[in-house]
């Protein structure tokens, strides 16, 4: 098969062609039909009037002389103008095929009169059956006529009226169905030009919005504001109306992706400088100490100077597994699944909890309806327990109770980790799972007390996610609580689908803001 070309015209062009060419079949076959009706009866009407004027012409015969030339029957009143009559040789009867000669053919006049054929006209008529069938024949002189030829009592005789008023009718109704259907199509194609133009006007305007808003630079800079279709043209009960909805669903969706794109890159950036922040502190401690010690300065005891090397070693090695982790929880990697007690688990975080920070009181609460089992890493499970409790000793003053819990249904597991503290500042909430959100926006290293990198809470969220469950917190002052919300091991757990399982999946794309507590 050929592939077809495409369209060079444009729709309205086309539907103005289609419906055009259909107007001018339609009205060329009702003029047709018309004209063939007319004629048929015209016809009709002539050929009724051919056969009664024969029978009047058998009538005057019998009262006249045995005359073979005899024609006065034409005088007879009611003979109308142009009547033909002529008669066949008696004597010799008809030919072998049924036809006689003309010996005498006459023809009444405008005025009256009788006038009588000349031979070339009397020829017209020969070969004419007397069946009474009827003929068209073309005389010279006298121009088309409808003819019969009836034998009658044995006095054959021909009669004929001209076809000129059938023809002359017929001729005037071609020219009037012509004209009028010229001006008619001319008329039908202005207005269809119109409502065409009309109609395909919404169409035009969703078209020139199409073109605008690709003419708009989407690859760069911040994109908003794209223009929509207007209201009036994204009505359902219409086709343009539906491309004009389609559009505008289109230019949301662009709008939505780009503005997607762009908080990704601004996250970029942001995670790009603080994590470039967090290891140039360490590095930059490392280099001035090992710097010191090159010199040989009596400034600072060698052992101390090996201390903090070790300890900005340390620190930075942290920083650097826990972007490693984050980064294969976003590419979702498969982790260890086995069978995991949290209530054993939750138990054991909370006795490492309780040696590392012996200012704080720390309580176990285990409200179990079944067994506290579920399918997982433990490894990466005990770090989201000790994260959050490593959270509450850091961020809450000493002497403040922390209560972690464990809750299990035949519906699902939850972990929760509560305190009494001052809670977490309202405006870091909705970004506290969020990289590299801390509260202190100075981001100092005086000591241990000041906090971590801010990735405690974003690993337990990717980890959390990695396992099918979810992670929520609730705070106001002299109360937050962390809630972990996991599937029991009977439940089959879902491999989270790559990057997007985490609640602040792709690592790439995950900037941080500030710090919470």
């Amino acid at each position: 098969m050929r592939p077809r070309l495409p369209e060079r015209r444009s729709l309205r062009t086309r539907l103005l062609l289609f419906i055009g060419v259909i107007l001018v079949v339609v009205c060329a076959a009702m003029a047709l039909t018309t004209v063939l009706a007319q004629r048929a009866y015209l016809m009709g009407n002539l050929d009724q009037r051919v056969t009664d004027a024969a029978e009047r012409s058998q009538g005057g015969l019998q009262r006249r002389t045995g005359d073979d030339t005899d024609l006065g029957f034409l005088n007879e009143r009611g003979q109308a103008v142009g009547t033909l009559a002529a008669r066949f040789d008696a004597d010799t009867g008809a030919d072998a095929d049924g036809t006689g000669q003309v010996i005498a053919a006459q023809v009444v006049t405008d005025d009256g009169t009788r006038q009588t054929l000349t031979a070339a006209q009397r020829a017209a008529l020969d070969g004419i059956d007397t069946d009474g069938s009827l003929h068209t024949r073309t005389i010279p002189g006298l121009g088309t006529y409808r003819v019969t030829a009836i034998a009658g009592d044995g006095v054959p005789v021909l009669t004929g009226l001209p076809m000129d008023d059938v023809q002359d009718m017929i001729g005037r109704l071609v020219l009037i169905e012509a004209v009028a259907g010229g001006l008619g199509l001319a008329a039908a194609g202005v207005v269809c030009a119109v409502v065409i133009r009309r109609q395909l006007r919404p169409l035009g305007r969703v078209a020139a919005t199409a073109v605008e808003v690709s003419r708009v630079p989407l690859g760069r800079g911040a994109v908003t504001g794209l223009t929509r279709v207007r209201e009036r043209d994204t009505y359902p009960g219409s086709e343009a109306g539906q491309v004009g909805a389609a559009l505008n669903r289109m230019i949301d969706h662009v709008e939505s992706s780009l503005a997607e794109r762009q908080r990704g890159e601004e996250r970029m950036r942001r995670f790009l400088a603080d994590a470039s922040h967090e290891l140039r502190t360490p590095l930059a401690s490392i280099a001035g100490y090992a710097e010191l010690m090159n010199r040989g300065t009596q400034r600072i005891e060698p052992t101390l100077a090996w201390r903090r090397v070790s300890a900005e070693s340390a620190r930075m090695t942290g920083l650097v597994e826990d972007l490693l982790l984050l980064a294969r929880l976003d590419e979702g990697r498969p982790l260890q699944s086995s069978e995991v007690d949290l209530a054993a688990l939750v138990a054991e975080a909370v006795w490492d909890a309780r040696a590392a920070g012996g200012g704080h009181d720390w309580q176990l609460a285990l409200l179990l309806d079944a067994p506290a089992l579920v399918l997982g890493d433990e490894a990466r499970l005990h770090q989201v327990v000790a994260n959050l409790l490593a959270n509450a000793r850091v961020h809450t003053p000493v002497g403040t109770t922390v209560v972690a819990s464990v809750e299990a249904t035949e519906a699902h597991c939850v972990i929760r980790v509560r305190d009494d503290g001052p809670g977490i500042a309202p405006h870091l909430l909705p970004a506290v799972f969020e990289r590299f959100t801390r509260g202190d926006v100075s981001r100092s290293r005086n000591g241990p007390a000041d906090g971590g990198s801010g990735l405690g809470l974003a690993i337990v969220a990717a980890i959390a996610a990695a396992h099918g469950g979810h992670i929520v917190v609730d705070s106001e002052p002299g109360r937050t609580e962390f809630t972990l919300t996991l599937p029991p091991s009977h439940v089959p757990l879902e491999a989270p689908p790559g990057a997007s399982a985490a609640p602040h999946a792709g690592l790439a794309l995950e900037a941080p803001t500030s710090d919470p507590r």
